[in-house]
């Protein structure tokens, strides 16, 4: 059984992250951690992530974002903490 969200995490991905499988790779780490969330691609080429749960999770989806070792190649990562909203299920691709 799942427990509710603490905090929620947004992040901007900056980079050349479309079209190299960087949101499934984010959602297969997200889905490990046990976070529910989304990815999804911006016209300008960045990707959304916003994912909730536990704080320590969150943050090491953070770090993992961070890694030098996603798909593509990202040059920045703009994050924002706040509390959870709720609604999320599961994490998808979009």
């Amino acid at each position: 059984m799942q427990t509710p969200a603490t905090e929620r995490l947004t992040a901007w991905v900056h980079g050349s992250v479309q079209g190299v499988g960087f949101r499934w790779w984010t959602r297969a780490r997200a889905l490990e951690l046990g976070l529910v969330g989304h990815a999804t691609n911006h016209a300008d080429g960045r990707v959304l992530v916003i994912a909730e749960g536990d704080r320590e999770p969150l943050e090491r989806l953070l770090t993992l974002l961070r890694s030098g070792q996603t798909p593509g190649s990202v040059t920045l990562v703009v994050e924002h903490f706040d509390a959870a909203r709720g609604g999320l299920f599961g994490f998808v691709e979009r």
